[in-house]
């Protein structure tokens, strides 16, 4: 740090200095360009004819100065002035000169000697050659031109203008403040375009942060190769031996295109370093290609987890949504905000907010208002379970589409309390779809959930016997509802999900909580999941039930050490991580599918359809009605009866006197994790 202060110090004089004279110019800006450039041609004139008569006696020197420089001197500064004018060379800011100025400059000073060497054959040459008599003052004119100073002029003119911009380029980088904070050792990851923009952006900055020391790239053959003046050191192999003997502080990724494994691969590489990561957007959010330093942002988990961006099929969905009632249950929570956000970029023509939560309705009517000012928006507090209530709103907005996404989703929770499960997921959710029938819906979503694949948990099957129910419903005679289901896993960042309680864990300074060093995981961001939900429901036609193509299991301890590593610390160090065992209800992995059941493809490669099996309707109704006199049951043992009645597959797994209450905040575990 003293090193630094010092450096401030050494360079505080010709900051000022620095300062002083980028106001002037910028009070002054033509003129002061138009004074340096005539005095460069000049000099560059000069150092044109010294070279070129050098070998000449002294009074030859003396001749050539008077007699031929003085007077080629104004046309010289002239036509130069009005070729650099023409190319905009006149305007350009220097400290932005790059390799494109130097080409605007060659370009410009090769007309001009263009032009001279047409003008001396013009009104020199020819006629001489023709035997006539010249022109008589141009022809005297042009006659006083050397041809090898236009050459000479020609290299000076390149040499000392170049100079001049890239030498206040320099000079301007080289003398910027040190920000307060002092400089932060970074090495970039990438030795590519993306590196090279991300040293110039540095360069430029107005306060200097960053002290690059080097770059790694996956190429060997780019080792020991410069970008600016910095050196490839090495391979990312070498990544934590660069970063060890070079005292790094902060590492730049610089790969827009990089993959989520690639990414993870870096991470891994520097686990059990202190270090801070940074990232450029995703090539799909840079501006054609352009990238800055006010775009390098913390690399984040979901940058490890997220995939490719979902393509749409905006025309299905426009047919889904455009100019009709929506109405959204669950409308303030995670999933179900977002998918009034989605549902609000196609324009419907009323969409209908249902939650019982009146915070979160308040907060998302407010944010759907401000942002969406043309859509009309109405915001109904409702508890599913209360079957009046849920026919009144039905009845006053006729809906047209239903999007349900309120549940019970954390799985501890419900094995704790399983007729609470039932009150919501399974009751709110015939009341919601007999709302729909009654009332002329014509299409329902079903939000569910992988859980729901041979359950082991309340929450599951409670969600299963949903899925069953509006199947059921689907083409039973007088209902024109199309009834559809979409199962997908965990979601990032939503509320009660893994993510933001290792966060909170991490920010208290630990420990990670995690139930088991198996653990895995399916995970899904929020936006894409809406999008895929919406994609299948706009898509089908009825009693289908779809699956989300969730990619590659995530290991929840892997989560764990990356996120703590992401933080800046050392897992198992700084950071520890503790096992306090699987909770009541929950898997080691989660399935996607039923063993043995049909699955086919759809037009999307992300969708899958389930081919479920029908379930007589007169076993499921009284199946739901004894779940139903069973509501309020505090016994468990005769819920669970029911529920595997309905759900054969149902295999509960733990004893709810299991759980424990300092193991709360764990790898969470539920419907939208």
């Amino acid at each position: 740090m003293v090193q630094i202060d010092n450096d401030a110090q050494s360079k505080s004089y010709p900051v000022r200095l620095l300062g002083f004279m980028e106001s002037l110019t910028m009070r002054h800006r033509l003129t002061v360009t138009l004074v340096v450039h005539v005095s460069l041609f000049t000099l560059a004139l000069l150092l044109a004819y010294l070279v070129w008569f050098d070998a000449g006696p002294v009074g030859e020197r003396q001749k050539w100065f008077m007699k031929s420089f003085v007077l080629c001197l104004p046309f010289f500064l002239v036509v130069k002035l009005l070729i650099f004018g023409k190319l905009k060379l006149l305007r350009g800011g220097w400290q932005y000169a790059s390799i494109r100025d130097v080409a605007s400059i060659l370009l410009a000073s090769w007309i001009f000697v263009l032009v001279g060497f047409c003008l001396i054959i013009v009104f020199r040459d020819i006629p001489r050659w023709a035997g006539r008599v010249p022109i008589p003052y141009l022809g005297a004119y042009f006659n006083v031109w050397p041809r090898g100073v236009l050459v000479l002029d020609f290299l000076a003119t390149v040499f000392l203008i170049c100079t001049a911009r890239l030498g206040f380029r320099l000079y301007r980088e080289e003398l910027r403040p040190i920000s307060p904070e002092g400089l932060r050792r970074v090495l970039i990851v990438g030795a590519g375009d993306a590196a090279e923009n991300i040293i110039r952006e540095i360069y430029r900055m107005s306060v200097e942060r960053y002290r690059v020391i080097g770059l790694v790239d996956d190429d060997p053959g780019k080792k020991s190769i410069m970008i600016h003046g910095i050196p490839v050191l090495g391979t990312t192999e070498d990544l934590r031996r660069i970063c060890q003997e070079e005292n790094v502080e902060e590492i730049i990724i610089a790969m827009p295109s990089a993959t989520q494994k690639q990414l993870r691969r870096v991470i891994e590489l520097c686990s059990g370093t202190k270090l801070n990561f940074q990232s450029l957007p995703s090539v799909g959010d840079l501006i054609d290609g352009r990238v800055t330093v006010s775009q390098i942002r913390p690399v984040d988990i979901n940058d490890l987890l997220s995939r490719e961006a979902v393509e749409l099929d905006t025309e299905a969905l426009g047919r889904f949504l455009r100019d009709r009632r929506v109405l959204i249950t669950g409308a303030g929570g995670s999933i179900g905000s977002e998918m009034c956000r989605q549902v609000c970029n196609y324009a419907p023509a009323r969409l209908i907010l249902v939650e019982q939560a009146e915070n979160a309705l308040f907060e998302i009517e407010n944010e759907l208002v401000a942002a969406y000012p043309d859509i009309s928006i109405d915001a109904c507090i409702c508890d599913i379970y209360d079957r009046d209530r849920v026919m009144q709103i039905w009845a006053q907005h006729r809906p047209e589409v239903v999007i349900h996404a309120a549940a019970h989703k954390h799985v501890p929770l419900m094995e704790r309390d399983p007729a609470e499960a039932i009150k919501n997921n399974v009751i709110g959710t015939r009341n919601v779809a007999d709302a729909s029938c009654q009332y002329g819906c014509n299409e329902f979503v079903m939000i569910s959930t992988d859980k729901a694949v041979n359950p082991s948990s309340v929450m599951g099957a409670s969600k299963r016997v949903a899925e069953i129910y509006t199947q059921a419903l689907n083409g039973r005679a007088g209902v024109k509802t199309q009834f559809k289901a979409v199962r997908f896993g965990n979601v990032l960042g939503s509320a009660g999900s893994v993510v933001p309680i290792f966060r909170k864990q991490i920010a208290d300074g630990g420990p990670v909580r995690v139930t088991h060093p198996d653990m895995t995981r399916y995970f899904m961001t929020i936006p894409e999941a809406s999008q895929l939900v919406l994609q299948a429901a706009a898509t089908g036609t009825g009693g289908q039930i779809y699956l989300l193509d969730m990619g590659e299991p995530v290991k929840i301890v892997d989560l764990a050490r990356q996120m703590i590593t992401l933080s800046g610390f050392r897992p198992d160090e700084d950071i520890d991580i503790i096992y306090t065992g699987i909770r009541p209800g929950e898997k080691l992995f989660e399935e996607l599918r039923t063993d043995g059941e049909g699955v086919e493809t759809t037009v999307h490669s992300k969708i899958l359809i389930w081919q479920s099996v029908p379930t007589e309707w007169e076993k499921l109704e009284g199946s739901i009605n004894k779940l139903q006199e069973l509501q309020n049951c505090p016994d468990r043992a005769r819920i669970i009866a029911v529920l595997k009645e309905t759900v054969p597959e149902y295999l509960p797994q733990n004893a709810p006197e299991q759980i424990s209450h300092s193991a709360e905040m764990v790898s969470g575990d539920s419907g939208e994790q």
